[in-house]
């Protein structure tokens, strides 16, 4: 489909909500801005919180995207002009965007996808530990803990203030009014599964 070029290769960024993940993909297209090299930008169709069509950072940095359902449709999208294929918040999407990215960054383009690493469980975010392991470049962001202010690497969803159970549904798109960043030792997650015993007094 596309010219075989022999510069591609995956980029991963990852972290917890208000890591800067979003503006981290944001600073990176622009400077292919500056070089005048063309790029796509998506994002999930389901991600709609601050805009439909831009990607945008918690702190009001945004972009141009394309909204798409699923990742094949991206195949589609991108031409012999794109120098790199962007995709945010990759977390919402299921394995075959590892399929499509790898495609791509073999084809030759510069693939940079970005999202969470971990749910609000504190467990692997959909297709994000196959992704990390695949990328030739992993950039980790952490954020501030909203307890302690220690490192925050975990995202903690609350529910009127409160936090929520394990069993709860994994995807829940929000932003301040239902997350907020937590370091391992401040983050809570009712019923949490303890087969081993571990978590008992």
């Amino acid at each position: 489909m596309y010219d075989f070029r022999k510069d591609g290769w995956l980029e991963a960024i990852s972290g917890g909500m208000y890591a800067g993940k979003t503006e981290e993909l944001i600073r990176r297209l622009k400077r292919l801005d500056f070089a005048k090299r063309e790029y796509k930008l998506f994002k999930p169709a389901i991600d709609n919180r601050y805009s439909d069509k831009e990607v945008v950072s918690h702190s009001g940095l945004k972009m141009p995207s394309i909204p798409i359902e699923k990742p094949v449709e991206i195949l589609s999208l991108v031409t012999e002009n794109t120098y790199a294929v962007a995709i945010d918040e990759v977390q919402f999407f299921d394995d075959t965007v590892i399929q499509v990215l790898e495609h791509l960054a073999d084809q030759g383009f510069r693939v940079i996808a970005a999202g969470l690493d971990k749910d609000f469980r504190g467990e692997p975010f959909g297709p994000m530990p196959i992704l990390l392991t695949k990328a030739e470049e992993v950039t980790k962001l952490t954020s501030i803990c909203s307890v302690c202010g220690g490192p925050a690497t975990r995202s903690q969803r609350l529910i009127e203030g409160k936090p929520v159970s394990y069993h709860d549904p994994i995807i829940q798109v929000g932003a301040a009014e239902a997350y907020e960043p937590r370091c391992r030792h401040c983050h809570v997650v009712r019923d949490l599964p303890d087969e081993l015993g571990l978590r008992r007094k």
